[in-house]
């Protein structure tokens, strides 16, 4: 059966079948130029022991991705071609290296060119050896990795890798900003030193002692004691000992439950030294120390929610927007620095390249070593010599919130840390002795 249209009707038909047919055309080209977003997998422990640490890692990635994205994402080779979104993945390792292991290799296989990973030194090592033997099995596969927490100074000294950047400060940096306000205490004369039994625990002692001997020789070390990792219920037995030997104050890098479950100890043991920490203002440690640690815990970090910086409070706020809930508040301003530094590598590479070629990871990685980065007050830079983000660092006192300095808590606790000493990124700089292979 046919249908006759008059021929009016006929032509306005006519017109928008074209018009279907044409915008019909434009989404399939626009599909077929929109590159596909650039993979980022991280690879981290989202369950397990210290899966809230792996989640607040996320929440930051995340935060920082999104802000990418929402500026159009990075460019791509060729100045016509469409912005690429950032894609993040999830790789749960649980805490466990061969885990680890195991999804970088998945990811690899899923096309991930960037790794992230940070909660674990001894993982970090695993993972830059494998990442090392990989991109010279399968160079056209290359991968990056960009470490965020791991802060074995090793692994931008003797372990240091070309496709390795670490964006945290590393325990030795760490340690020489406690120093500087350990250093102006004159009333202090002995310390205990207590650290987890594994690589960056011991690296802590060693630093600790290294720099007592420098900065205060006249300080007395009471004693030193390394613990299996996360495995301690109750440290009175470790606190009586640290009583028992006159010891005025505690150097400690412990974190999570070895960090608060030490403090509480410290407080029924009624011993009222302080602790120079690495970690005191991390992830659920304020909550679980409270009145424990007011003006007794000191903590060491790239940046603190009550730092007097233009821009920062503005910057806080506005991820407390984003993540409004109190248990999800810990902002990780190297995290976000990171991701803007890759940005701007990425953007670099891209313009760079010839049109329509494929990622270059080793220009990649030399405009990143190139990274100068400025956001919410804080400034850094990537140091080429051994792939060491060079930025400001500070030491928090934990004080009650409204307290002199302190505005803001953290996670809804009432506790929050005032900064008491910052350093330039000069200041916080030392020295390294990488030997790195080029490419």
């Amino acid at each position: 059966m046919f249908i006759l249209f008059p021929p009016a009707l006929k032509s306005l038909f006519a017109a928008l079948c074209a018009l279907v047919f044409l915008t019909l055309c434009g989404v399939f080209v626009a599909r077929a130029q929109t590159p596909p977003a650039l993979k980022l997998a991280l690879i981290e422990g989202l369950s397990g022991a210290n899966g809230n640490g792996g989640e607040a890692v996320f929440r930051n990635l995340v935060w920082a991705v999104e802000r990418v994205n929402a500026r159009g994402g990075v460019a791509v080779a060729g100045a016509a071609a469409p912005k690429q979104l950032l894609a993040l993945e999830r790789y749960d390792s649980k805490g466990q290296t061969e885990e680890a292991l195991s999804n970088l290799r998945l990811a690899i296989d899923n096309g991930a060119r960037v790794v992230l990973q940070g909660n674990s030194s001894a993982t970090a090592a695993a993972l830059i050896d494998a990442i090392n033997k990989h991109n010279d099995r399968e160079p056209d596969k290359r991968v990056l990795f960009l470490n965020y927490s791991a802060v074995d100074p090793a692994l931008t000294n003797e372990k240091c890798s070309f496709w390795h950047f670490r964006f945290d400060a590393h325990a030795d940096m760490r340690m020489a900003a406690l120093m500087q306000v350990l250093r102006e205490d004159q009333a202090l004369k002995s310390v205990y030193l207590i650290g987890q039994d594994y690589s960056f625990g011991q690296s802590v002692l060693r630093e600790a002692k290294r720099q007592l001997g420098l900065q205060r020789p006249d300080i007395r070390i009471a004693g030193e004691e390394l613990h299996p990792m996360l495995r301690i219920k109750d440290f009175a037995p470790y606190m009586a000992k640290i009583k028992a030997s006159g010891a005025q104050a505690v150097i400690t890098g412990n974190f999570s439950a070895d960090l608060t479950l030490l403090v509480k100890a410290a407080k029924e043991a009624g011993f009222d030294g302080k602790f120079y920490t690495f970690y005191g203002n991390a992830l659920g440690a304020p909550a679980a120390i409270g009145e424990a640690g007011v003006g007794r815990v000191l903590a060491v970090a790239d940046w603190l929610p009550n730092v007097q910086t233009k821009g920062s409070e503005a910057f806080y706020k506005s991820f407390r927007a984003r993540f409004p809930q109190p248990e999800d508040d810990y902002l990780h301003m190297r995290m976000q620095l990171m991701v803007e530094a890759l940005a701007q590598a990425l953007d670099a590479t891209a313009r760079a390249a010839k049109p329509g070629a494929a990622l270059d990871v080793v220009a990649l990685a030399q405009a990143l070593e190139r990274a100068q980065v400025s956001l919410g007050g804080q400034s850094a830079s990537m140091r080429a010599a051994d792939h060491q983000f060079q930025q400001p660092l500070v030491v928090g006192l934990m004080e009650r919130q409204g307290a002199p300095g302190v505005p803001f808590d953290v996670e809804g606790s009432g506790y929050g840390f005032k900064v008491v000493k910052t350093l330039s990124a000069l200041a916080a700089a030392q020295p390294s002795s990488c030997v790195m292979q080029r490419f």
